[in-house]
């Protein structure tokens, strides 16, 4: 098995971190929305269409590559809300549009999707339809041309300021995940309305809110692939946000690590060194631990995608250690710099509460047991 990087992957990942680094050195830490400048430079950058089509405007890479740039950009970008806006924006939404949307639909919203000149918000959620995606209770209904939509999401990840919607409703209700099918909807069509932004626990640059369809026509050139497909394509869609999108939070990790590692050396209690004291040394030992096995399994999910998988526990396992992972470790940062780390100004904290929602959104920690468990037959 190869774990190397080759000359051309190297490079690319460390010209990501330097230019992220410059156009974002001085990003708030969860004070306000991002703006359509941040949007626009992330374009500019190619990192809004990293995995897309090349035809389209993307850059054409694998998951493996792709993931590594995201944890470039999660690594170099202070902003953890930005990273997983722009990521729920490439894989819950531009993916899927790339893999099953029309012909037509491609050219009108791929190469926007990829500058940065179009923002995508993922609807699936719902009031009562969080972990089961199978009994959506918005409807589309057939007519003439196309579909009509009833019905309202909730925290819909960049909803409040999303240009186009990927979304989700029953067309049959009584065919389970078989009888839901994918829709691509312009923020522009009668009857849809996007609701304020909540205020929220963490990942406070990305606005989420709720969308609401009232009579929202959809023409057939707008359905992603055919009708009754929408839960398959929800799920490989899911495939590309538990490993790309968990990739930022490796970045994340990355520089919790080193941070800790500095402050451990320069902090002085008692005459010595924070270092010096094992129980420090140790729980940091553990911060590093945790990085890199949550690093392996998340790249080897991957180099299963681009292999033609992946297998649903390599993508539940990689997905639990990264989420638990940082979430684990943004804590212990906070008891490593102590009363700083509670401490809006060195961020420490603003890391805790950006590793919370990892836990909960595209699948929850739980579900990605019941998936391991399942694989192994229990």
């Amino acid at each position: 098995m190869e774990f190397g990087w080759t000359p051309e992957q190297q490079r690319r990942h460390a010209d990501t971190v330097t230019a992220v680094r410059e156009a974002f050195a001085q990003a708030p830490r969860g004070e306000g929305f991002y703006t359509r400048k941040d949007w626009l430079r992330l374009g500019e950058l190619g990192l809004l269409g990293c995995s897309l089509p090349t035809e389209y405007g993307g850059g054409g890479l694998g998951a493996l590559d792709t993931a590594r740039q995201i944890e470039a950009l999660g690594y170099g970008c202070p902003d953890t809300g930005l990273v997983f806006a722009s990521s729920a924006h490439q894989f819950a939404c531009a993916a899927p549009i790339a893999e099953f949307a029309s012909e037509q639909a491609k050219r009108e919203l791929l190469p926007g999707l990829c500058d940065g000149t179009l923002i995508a918000g993922n609807a699936m959620t719902e009031a009562d339809a969080g972990s089961d995606v199978s009994r959506l209770a918005v409807t589309a209904t057939e007519t003439d041309g196309g579909w009509v939509l009833h019905g309202e999401k909730t925290f819909v990840s960049n909803g409040p300021a999303a240009d186009v919607y990927v979304t989700y409703a029953t067309t049959d209700p009584h065919a389970g995940h078989l009888g839901v099918t994918g829709f691509v909807v312009d923020r522009g069509s009668s009857g849809l309305t996007a609701g304020e932004p909540f205020d929220k626990m963490g990942l406070s640059s990305c606005p989420a809110g709720p969308v609401r369809f009232d009579g929202v026509f959809v023409p057939h050139e707008r359905v992603l692939g055919v009708e009754g497909q929408g839960g398959a394509i929800f799920q490989q869609s899911m495939s590309w946000e538990r490993t790309c999108l968990f990739a930022g939070y490796l970045g994340l990790l990355d520089r919790l690590v080193e941070r800790a590692v500095t402050h451990a050396r320069e902090r002085r209690q008692f005459g010595r060194a924070l270092a010096d004291f094992q129980a420090v040394s140790h729980r940091i030992a553990e911060m590093k631990l945790r990085a890199d096995t949550a690093r392996l399994l998340l790249h080897r999910a991957c180099w299963e995608m681009d292999q033609g998988g992946p297998r649903p526990m390599s993508v539940a396992m990689a997905k639990l250690a990264v989420s638990e992972g940082v979430l684990a470790t943004a804590l212990d940062a906070v008891r490593v710099f102590g009363g700083r780390g509670y401490q809006r100004e060195d961020g420490i904290e603003a890391a805790l509460r950006d590793a919370v929602p990892a836990t909960i959104f595209s699948g929850t920690s739980d579900i990605q047991r019941h998936i391991i468990a399942k694989e192994l037959g229990l």
